[in-house]
C-alpha cells in the first residue's frame, strides 16, 4: 500500500479525519491530502516537540502558518486545538502522522482513527 493510499483511505477515508499527512521523521512529506500545507520547517518543529514539548507549550504549534494552542501530550501523541478544531499527531518508528478535525467533528472520532494508524504502522516495522 502507498503512503497516500493510507492517508486516503485510513485517515480521510474515515470521515473522522478532514485532512491528514504522513512526514518521515527528518521532515520529508511522504504524503498528504491536497491543500494541506504542512511545511517542512512546522514537520520538523512538530518532530521536535516529540522529545521536549517545552517549544509548543509555551509558543503553539504551527501548521499551515496556523497557531495551534497545545492542549495535552503522551508517549507518541501530540494533541492540539485551533478554535473548535484541532490536530492529533502521532509519531511511529519511522514516521509521524498528521490527522486534522473541523469544527463539527470530534476530537475523540479523530485521535481513535490517528492513534489507531499509528499503532498499526508501529507494529508493521514503520
Amino acid at each position: 500500500m502507498s503512503w497516500q493510499a493510507y492517508v486516503d483511505g485510513n485517515l480521510v477515508g474515515t470521515g473522522k479525519v478532514t485532512k491528514g499527512a504522513i512526514f518521515g521523521l527528518d521532515g520529508s512529506l511522504w504524503a498528504t491530502t491536497p491543500g494541506f500545507s504542512v511545511g517542512t520547517p512546522e514537520a520538523q518543529k512538530l518532530i521536535a516537540a516529540f522529545a521536549n514539548t517545552d517549544d509548543i507549550q509555551a509558543n503553539g504549534l504551527y501548521l499551515e502558518g496556523k497557531k495551534y494552542f497545545y492542549l495535552r501530550n503522551g508517549d507518541n501523541s501530540i494533541y492540539a486545538r485551533l478554535g473548535a478544531a484541532g490536530v492529533t499527531c502521532v509519531k511511529t518508528n519511522m514516521a509521524v502522522l498528521i490527522g486534522q478535525y473541523a469544527e463539527n467533528m470530534q476530537a475523540g472520532d479523530c485521535t481513535v482513527v490517528v492513534e489507531a494508524l499509528g499503532d498499526y504502522l508501529r507494529n508493521q516495522g514503520y
